[in-house]
């Protein structure tokens, strides 16, 4: 898409830019249907009036809100170019990249293209990519690195996108396993009191990380690849003593790990291994007493060579809108009142 000069003056102070949609892309993938594309760009620059004639759009109003208008359309027509939609979300994601950029906020150089392109793993009709900035980030450390920490809230794809990039590495022969672990029921992994046999106890705190496989492998394969032990999911627990080679592992909600369980897991690490721990530390559900092993691991391992932390915020949820604003809402009721999750940290509830 380029600009085109036109005939028509801006009113004083102003500024305008005319874009030209190429023939070959129909102009219902760029206002998407209905417009509703358009909607979402005319309700992020109110000041700013877009119109839209034939394949050409215009934007006229302050010169900093048609620079922004004119680098999203830019930005939207290469995500075009490669066959993938353009939707409401993506739209809204990429203002909000251009902004921090144009801002001085964002401490890169990626674009809106590149963070909506990059494709991680195709599977039964459907391809997993990132989707903010922090998400490409977090992918490519684990690309770089040999241990990765997810930090964030819910919704913002720690542990989905750590597992894609799981599968990925296996399909690709650069390991021969998955591991996926967590700790069972509250970190004391205190199973007796349900009822059934272990595996019935200790199931329904790994289905997460099973709903998560089946979306990213042939569901027929899947029991066929855990009994080979290609793929293996267990409590943490069952890490004790082992040293992992040759596999990628995955660590999920490490918050509900102690200070003594987040040292045996990383000193299970082998050769040609890749470890990445997910968690949420504004979510712990210790007992009384036991401080969080991710919490305490951030102050030990920041700054080590071959380890880093990707830290997502409200803004990578992924999840319905309201899940951020809710996280938002938290996060600004905690620091007015002094609370930790709404609970004010001296009470028997206290999260550590």
């Amino acid at each position: 898409m380029t600009q085109t000069p036109t005939g028509h003056s801006p009113a004083q102070g102003q500024a305008r830019a005319q874009f030209t949609v190429p023939a070959h892309h129909p102009m219902v993938s760029v206002l998407g249907s209905g417009d509703s594309l358009l909607r979402v760009i005319e309700k992020a620059f109110p000041a700013a009036d877009i119109h839209v004639r034939g394949n050409e759009i215009s934007a006229t109003g302050a010169a900093a809100d048609v620079a922004l208008v004119q680098r999203l359309f830019d930005e939207m027509m290469l995500v075009l170019r490669t066959g993938q939609p353009m939707t409401e979300d993506a739209v809204e994601r990429s203002i909000a990249m251009l902004r921090a950029s144009e801002n001085g906020t964002s401490d890169g150089q990626e674009t809106p293209a590149e963070v909506l392109t990059q494709n991680i793993l195709s599977s039964r009709g459907r391809t997993i990519r990132p989707k903010t900035l922090n998400q490409k980030r977090y992918v490519d450390a684990i690309d770089k690195h040999t241990i990765v920490f997810g930090i964030g809230p819910a919704g913002t794809g720690k542990t989905y996108l750590a597992m894609a990039k799981a599968v990925q590495a296996l399909q690709s022969k650069q390991v021969n396993r998955i591991i996926l672990t967590r700790p069972a029921v509250e970190a004391g992994e205190r199973l007796g009191f349900l009822p059934g046999t272990l595996y019935e106890k200790i199931d329904p705190y790994l289905r997460p990380l099973y709903d998560a496989l089946h979306d990213m492998l042939d569901p027929d394969s899947i029991p066929k690849l855990m009994a080979a032990g290609t793929i293996e999911v267990a409590p943490l627990a069952y890490m004790r003593g082992r040293t992992l080679n040759d596999a990628f592992i995955i660590l999920d909600e490490a918050q509900n790990t102690s200070p003594e369980q987040m040292k045996m897991f990383l000193t299970r690490l082998g050769f040609d291994s890749k470890i990445v721990i997910t968690g949420d530390v504004t979510q712990v559900d210790l007992p009384n007493g036991t401080k969080s092993g991710l919490r305490q691991v951030q102050d030990i391992l920041e700054g080590v060579e071959d380890v880093h932390f990707s830290r997502l915020s409200s803004q990578d949820v992924v999840r319905h809108k309201l899940v951020g604003r809710i996280v938002d809402a938290y996060e600004k009721y905690d620091t007015e009142n002094g609370t930790e999750n709404g609970t004010h940290k001296g009470s028997r509830n206290k999260r550590k």
